[in-house]
């Protein structure tokens, strides 16, 4: 089994490809949950859903966020009825919201209310949230405090970015089904997301680093150089102290990684990193990328 902690749009577009060489019952997916949070009186979990939308054959690829095709009368007649929404949610993306927030009242964990949504999809790789503390992340703009979420989708390109505040009192801890897929893991693969917003909130969970430290871990940097970073990434980055760049995001990772991927056109030098074609623009760009990561996990554990 290969596990990916996923987060963002470029470690799904990476699982996309992963799927054209393993079958869904070999992959597992330990999705970020910084990003969750309730809007509508609904359970709103960008990274989760994004998980379950692709393996169900339903994601809307082109947005990478979303269903394929879905409607938006909901959205759309909140706002005549003294409602309104800071980002826009299609009408079936909400019924699984609903649906899981209804789970979640009734006393559900977070993994059991996205097993039981796993298996009415017919979904057949193992998708796990990180854990079932609620710990969403705030980022403080100098006026006020945005749910990350709503800051990434709906916020200016140029709005400040002073810190991100954990809503949590404590820090969330990996459940034992996280522990427990990682522990029967044979490699996890960090997903290209941005470290900040989408990867960090996974490895401070209480006992993450420790589990990785025990796999063979591939990591694989979102930036990659011939292009200027989103002012966002950019921002994020910065509010947790490092440079959008892939020697940042190794600072961010380095101890729990053995294989460091960097695309060939990025200046920026991490010393023993390896070099691949990491854009993930189309499925064929993704697929080959999974090719040359499944070929140093062969070599590696063989």
């Amino acid at each position: 089994m290969i596990t990916f902690l996923s987060g963002g749009t470029g470690a799904p577009a990476l699982i996309r490809g992963a799927r054209q060489i393993l079958y869904d019952s070999d992959i597992a997916v330990v999705a970020n949950t910084a990003e969750d949070f309730w809007v509508s009186g609904s359970h709103c979990a960008p990274d989760i859903d994004t998980a379950i939308f692709l393996f169900a054959g339903i994601l809307d690829t082109g947005r990478w966020w979303g269903i394929k095709g879905d409607t938006y009368a909901t959205h759309n007649y909140l706002p005549k009825v003294a409602g309104g929404e800071p980002f826009v949610i299609g009408d079936r993306a909400r019924a699984v919201q609903i649906a899981r927030a209804a789970l979640l009242k009734k006393g559900w964990t977070l993994t059991e209310a996205v097993q039981a949504q796993c298996r009415a999809l017919s979904v057949g790789a193992t998708i796990l949230p990180v854990s079932d503390t609620e710990a969403g992340l705030l980022v403080d703009t100098g006026t006020g405090r945005l749910p990350l979420f709503e800051y990434w989708t709906c916020a200016d390109a140029g709005t400040e970015v002073r810190e991100l505040i954990h809503t949590a009192p404590v820090r969330p801890a990996v459940t034992d089904e996280v522990q427990a897929v990682i522990e029967a893991s044979d490699a996890v693969v960090i997903g290209p997301g941005n470290p900040a917003r989408s990867i960090l909130p996974i490895l401070e969970c209480v006992g993450m680093r420790d589990l990785l430290r025990d796999r063979f871990v591939i990591a694989v940097s979102p930036f990659q150089g011939d292009s200027a970073p989103d002012p966002k990434d950019t921002a994020l980055m910065y509010a947790v102290g490092e440079q959008p760049t892939s020697p940042g995001v190794f600072r961010l990772y380095g101890d729990i990684v053995d294989v460091f991927v960097q695309d060939f056109h990025d200046p920026d030098e991490v010393p023993g990193s390896l070099r691949l074609e990491a854009h993930l623009l189309h499925s064929r760009q993704a697929e080959s990328l999974a090719w040359d990561i499944m070929a140093v996990i062969r070599h590696a554990v063989s």
